[in-house]
């Protein structure tokens, strides 16, 4: 009898300890590159009708040090009708001895606006607990129901690096009698794999062990890397207003009716706004025109109001206050289109400066941003809402080459943004140098930009003069300078192309050897640090296609000679090429540099092979030019 005690007093103790998380008991391949390991995330949601799904959570995290603190913040989001019940909080020392614990009353209520939203019905509960020692450990779980079934969320591992899983769960009982879809998107690096049951209503994945990623350089973004599941009622509610999403066409024809149409309204004030432009010309021109006076009369302020924060403000609304966020002023814009009668449609994109698209072939509520998209003869015209800056038929790199959601009356088309080539994004310097014997040089440059290298120079659209010259002096930093000045920036918003002068004094830009100057070939590159990887796990992206042309003239001094200048170069890659030219005459030397760069995800075992390409790019910008004093 007395060993029937122990044994079951040894199991009450392993169970007790094992409830506590203690570090200790951390696998040691997942504290590797980890700041955070998840001990335990395990979702339950329970579809008990059209327009009732609960939800319940239990994460339990291991914070390592404070680079993870971030990761373990506990808060509730929430809307207006939601139910949050069986809130439990307890924190755990190393040895996973209890710190304390917090119940929902110890939660602070406050509106959920990240991006500063003027107006939102999105809120949050939130805990105020900061931790004095590391590592400690967050066990926190809660329950909301929910009437909206539309956003049944992805099940991933993580979304950032430097976090490792122990044990992911997420379960599906689905009460309701309405078909729900799954779809799972295995690894395309076998990082992981998600283990599947399904039990008739009731769905199980699981991920265990998931190493953390490590954030290297030019890594993917991990949900490019890691395998997720997605899911996908065929009947849903929002907001009190119920759809399907059999098909993309039978979404759209709800989206349409149902968000977009009601807000679909013109006024007598707007009918006369479009009249008093008297536009003329050719589609594009006219569109151009109502586009810019778009942009000259409205500002951007996030609003999160009307059917889920998915339905935009009233045309009239925008109208009268000048301001709106995404949904709002493209849905003006398109209001501002209909009355000049020229058709235009609203587009769902997911914007990010990793590209993600929407599968053709699982429907469901998606995306984080909207634009307009003007179909001509000559091609789609697409129009970015949110910036007075941007240029006419111009999209950034955060939503360009991936595919959208068209909202038609008919449907939703599901339709590629355009890809920028490398040619098209490029970057022009046509610059003047005159090398001074005391090491110095004075500079004249003239810059222009193009494509994804547009929206970096739009960046100097909001700066005064003062932030300007300093934001380039930062951007320029391999040259010592003395002073800079930019001059003449011109954002050229009917052709998206930025231009600006420059006029600087650089110093110690030259050496002295003997009765000989030596300087740098190519006065402006890139100075990242490019380090190869022995063991690199995981492929590398090139993000943007990019093409950068240089033409520098250097005047030397009067009674020197061009004494040696190094060969021409020529390289050739699968990421780019690269050139390099010298033409002397007389007391001037022409320099010619060239470089295209591909985009792209390349394996890991090609890392290397990259990262050669571009130390050899620098090692030839470095190149010495010698002259000598007559």
């Amino acid at each position: 009898m007395m060993k029937v005690l122990i044994a079951g007093a040894l199991c009450i103790a392993s169970l007790y300890y094992s409830q506590n998380y203690p570090v200790s008991a951390i696998p040691e391949n997942l504290k590797k590159n980890a700041n955070v390991v998840v001990r335990r995330d395990l979702t339950t949601v329970q579809i008990n009708k059209i327009d009732e799904i609960k939800y319940q959570f239990n994460t339990v995290t291991t914070v390592l040090n404070k680079d993870g603190d971030h990761n373990a913040l506990v808060f509730i989001p929430y809307e207006k009708g939601n139910t949050i019940s069986d809130v439990k909080v307890t924190i755990y020392d190393e040895a996973g001895k209890k710190i304390k614990s917090f119940s929902k009353s110890d939660f602070n209520d406050f509106a959920n606006n990240p991006q500063g939203a003027f107006y939102t019905d999105n809120r949050v509960l939130a805990l105020p607990y900061t931790s004095i020692q590391y590592p400690y450990t967050v066990d926190f779980s809660y329950q909301i129901t929910n009437e909206n079934t539309v956003f049944i969320p992805d099940f991933v591992p993580f979304t950032n690096t430097n976090i490792s899983l122990e044990e992911g769960e997420f379960k599906v009982i689905n009460k309701s009698g309405i078909e729900l879809r799954t779809k799972v998107y295995p690894s395309k690096y076998n990082y992981t794999s998600v283990q599947e049951n399904d039990n008739g209503s009731e769905k199980t994945y699981t991920y265990k062990n998931v190493p953390a990623i490590d954030d290297a350089f030019l890594l993917p973004q991990p949900v490019k890397i890691l395998p997720k599941v997605s899911f996908s009622l065929a009947k849903f509610n929002l907001e009190g207003k119920e759809g399907s999403i059999n098909s993309w066409e039978d979404f759209g024809v709800w989206y349409y009716n149902s968000i977009l149409q009601p807000v679909s309204v013109s006024t007598p004030t707007i009918k006369a706004e479009v009249a008093a432009l008297n536009l003329q010309g050719s589609k594009e021109d006219k569109v151009k025109k109502l586009f810019q006076h778009m942009q000259s009369r409205t500002r951007y302020i996030f609003v999160a109001l009307g059917i889920g924060g998915w339905q935009p403000m009233m045309p009239d609304e925008v109208n009268k206050k000048g301001y709106g966020d995404c949904k709002g002023l493209t849905n003006y814009m398109k209001t501002l289109l209909d009355e000049a009668g020229i058709p235009s449609h609203y587009c769902v994109v997911n914007s990010n400066a990793s590209q993600v698209s929407f599968d053709p072939a699982f429907p469901k509520m998606g995306g984080n941003h909207v634009i307009l998209m003007v179909p001509t003869e000559n091609g789609n015209i697409w129009l970015e809402n949110t910036s007075q800056q941007i240029a006419f038929n111009h999209l950034s790199f955060n939503t360009t080459d991936r595919n959208v959601l068209s909202i038609k009356k008919n449907g939703i088309e599901l339709i590629d943004t355009p890809v920028y080539a490398a040619e098209k994004s490029k970057e022009k310097q046509n610059m003047k140098i005159q090398v001074n014997e005391d090491n110095s040089i004075l500079g004249e440059g003239k810059f222009e930009f193009t494509g994804s290298q547009y929206d970096y120079a739009l960046a100097y659209t909001g700066l005064s003069p003062k932030e300007r010259n300093e934001a380039l002096k930062n951007q320029m930093d391999v040259l010592s300078f003395e002073k800079i000045e930019m001059k003449d920036f011109i954002n050229d918003r009917d052709h998206a192309v930025a231009k600006f002068n420059v006029d600087f004094k650089a110093v110690n830009y030259s050496k002295n050897a003997g009765s000989s100057i030596i300087f740098r070939a190519v006065p402006l590159f890139s100075n990242t640090v490019y380090k190869n990887e022995e063991n690199r796990e995981l492929p590398f992206e090139i993000g943007q296609a990019f093409e950068d042309e240089y033409n520098i003239s250097f005047i030397i001094p009067k009674n020197y000679k061009i004494d040696e200048v190094p060969n021409d170069i020529n390289i050739n890659s699968e990421f780019g090429t690269y050139k390099l030219s010298f033409v002397k005459n007389g007391e001037e030397l022409k320099v010619i540099r060239t470089v295209k760069v591909n985009k792209g995800i390349y394996s890991k075992e090609k890392y290397n092979d990259y990262i050669n390409f571009r130390k050899k790019m620098m090692n030839i910008d470095n190149s010495k030019i010698l002259i000598t004093k007559i």
